[in-house]
């Protein structure tokens, strides 16, 4: 096994072993976050929401049922890399197709193994997200290519992992058709929406209002995705155009860039809320969800403006988790329903959606 190292841009230093992709120049930079899921850690790497960072599993055995590939979210993994304390050497599944090391060489992936992940996650939520750079190159090259990467911060993200063209997905049958801004969607996503009785055309990020209302869809949806919500401009201008319009439905990114829309600010949080067991409550039932989330930033609560409410709060920082506008037609979540972690608690927002355009 090749030695490696992992630098902190304040300095902090850990010792591992270089996996998957080996970069030409030793060296892979991004900003250091960490996710707390026990499972799930290929739709982990291969969600669009985590371009420019680089993923810590505080779960310490990870890739031990390998990969296949009806479970990517994405064509290719949008990361920069991953850190795991032990990888499995032999998957143990009978869907795997390969392992998760073979998994990142094929998508060029790099990966450092051996790190006390622990004490990582530890110095994190200390001193929060950020750059960090690993490899196998010496420490201080290390430490100058985390101090030289920005981070995620003032950056429009979304406009770099977002589709190049329109696409249709679902039966052109459907009772509802909905289209679907592409910030970085999941397919998990997509597969929700078509299961619900939904035909999408998935949008790129910068299309207009005005071009998204002359397709005259019964709903439109505001997908996750990567990035500085503040950052991304165009969409909360063309979202502004969409809302009154027609209905909205948002998650993550998408609820971020509405909540801008309407009037509210965002901020960003220390270290993010990344993983699989996030407490919600649904305000207006009391109904606790066990969530999926995966964002760095957050939607400030004392901005929202009047017609707005919060309807669903972080029960672990009383972070906002839910807006809606009832005259506005449109709602969005922080945290993803798609997901499984409950396992199905927040499924019913898709329902939610599609009983509003059947009523508008």
């Amino acid at each position: 096994m090749t030695e490696a190292l992992l630098v902190l841009a304040d300095g902090e230093t850990f010792e591992g072993f270089a996996v998957g992709h080996r970069p030409d120049d030793g060296v892979a930079t991004g900003e250091v976050v960490f996710n707390t899921a026990l499972a799930g850690y290929q739709e982990i790497v291969t969600d669009p929401s985590y371009a420019g960072q680089i993923i810590t599993f505080t779960y310490p055995h990870i890739g031990n049922y390998g990969v296949n590939p009806r479970d990517d979210e994405a064509s290719a993994p949008r990361c920069r890399g991953v850190i795991v304390r032990d990888l499995a050497r032999r998957p143990s599944s009978w869907r795997a197709t390969d392992d998760l090391d073979g998994f990142l060489h094929r998508h060029e992936v790099a990966g450092i193994s051996g790190i006390d992940t622990r004490r990582l996650t530890r110095h994190i939520r200390h001193a929060g997200a950020m750059p960090g750079a690993f490899g196998t190159a010496d420490r201080d090259t290390l430490l100058a290519a985390a101090l030289a990467d920005g981070g995620t911060d003032g950056r429009d993200l979304a406009s770099v992992v977002t589709t190049a063209q329109p696409y249709m997905v679902g039966p052109d049958d459907a009772s509802l058709f909905v289209v679907a801004y592409d910030f970085g969607i999941k397919r998990s996503i997509l597969d929700q929406l078509v299961g619900a009785g939904c035909q999408v055309e998935v949008v790129p990020a910068g299309t207009s209002g005005a071009d998204v209302l002359a397709r005259a869809p019964d709903g439109v949806f505001l997908s996750n995705g990567p990035g500085d919500p503040a950052a991304v401009t165009a969409a909360r201008a063309s979202v502004a155009e969409l809302l009154g319009n027609v209905p909205v439905f948002g998650i993550c990114l998408g609820h971020q860039i509405m909540s801008l829309a309407l009037g509210a600010q965002t901020f960003k949080l220390r270290f993010g809320h990344h993983g699989g067991n996030h407490p919600v409550r649904h305000l207006s039932t009391g109904r606790v969800e066990i969530t999926s989330q995966n964002h760095n930033y957050a939607v400030d609560a004392a901005t929202l403006p009047e017609g707005s409410v919060v309807t669903h709060l972080n029960l672990n920082d009383s972070d906002v988790e839910g807006v809606g506008s009832e005259e506005l037609r449109a709602f969005s979540v922080q945290y993803h329903p798609e997901a499984g972690p409950g396992p199905h608690d927040a499924r019913y927002l898709f329902e939610e959606f599609t009983q509003l355009m059947r009523a508008s």
